[in-house]
């Protein structure tokens, strides 16, 4: 149940289009529902304006689906991470449409025409290697609304093929910037740029990079003040904050009739 939705059945109460007991059946399972094994949170769009995303790792494959059929049917979109093919057809099965990045990991599915519109997220890799993680995020961004460009492998090893892309880079809202190895693409990115920078460090990497700490710690000791960072793979966490920086400043920005 998002905002929206609430919104539209409350009108058709007061209209009187709609019972209240009809309402209330609709609204049966706020603020959650509970299904023994989980508890759907159906009242998380309400709160963060992001509806409840599914992390398939460490679940059963009808686990899955049962969360992804209820999401669904409290009126949500659907996007699940972290999720193979086998699992993704098992949701497609029971949720026609449902689309598949195997690159990504990511399974998704959108209501009707889907979510408005909410800004333009750039997401840049450093590598080849990044681009799971990096698809990830552009997927996740995608499927909540965000008009998406990517810009791979233009990492600080060959930093012209980066400044050869400053048109597209400074066209962007929302900048999400991901790398391995010693994580240094964000700080040249967020000490280039006015917008809003998030950085992922990414798992990528020889022995001293640790499983992508290296990449973490140099991303939060950058010298770019203000740069967001998130943990270690984690496109979805920065896709979420992209989001939700988007969507404040939807809320902040003037409407049509309080313009001039």
């Amino acid at each position: 149940m998002d905002r929206t939705r609430l919104k539209r059945l409350l009108a058709d109460v007061r209209r009187g289009r709609r019972s209240v007991e009809a309402a209330l059946d609709e609204l049966r399972h706020l603020p959650y529902e509970d299904l023994g094994f989980a508890k759907v949170d159906h009242h998380r769009s309400l709160r963060q304006g992001v509806p409840e995303v599914i992390f398939a790792q460490g679940k059963s494959r009808a686990q899955i689906v049962e969360i992804a059929e209820r999401i669904a049917a409290g009126g949500h979109n659907v996007v699940v991470t972290r999720i193979g093919q086998g699992d993704a057809e098992a949701v497609r099965s029971r949720l026609p449409g449902i689309r598949y990045s195997e690159a990504a990991r990511v399974a998704w599915w959108v209501r009707g025409r889907g979510a408005k519109r909410l800004g333009r997220v750039l997401v840049i890799s450093a590598g080849t290697a990044d681009l799971p993680v990096a698809e990830e995020a552009a997927v996740t961004a995608s499927a909540a609304g965000c008009e998406v460009d990517r810009l791979f492998d233009v990492g600080v090893s060959g930093l012209h093929r980066l400044f050869d892309q400053s048109a597209r880079i400074r066209a962007a809202e929302v900048v999400i910037v991901v790398a391995g190895m010693e994580g240094a693409l964000p700080s040249v990115v967020a000490g280039w740029i006015e917008q809003p920078v998030i950085a992922v460090p990414t798992s990528v990497g020889y022995g001293a990079s640790f499983g992508g700490l290296a990449a973490l710690l140099s991303m939060l000791n950058s010298c770019a003040a203000g740069t967001t960072v998130v943990n270690i793979d984690n496109g979805f966490g920065a896709a979420v904050a992209a989001v939700r920086i988007l969507r404040a400043r939807r809320r902040r920005r003037p409407s049509a009739a309080h313009r001039g």
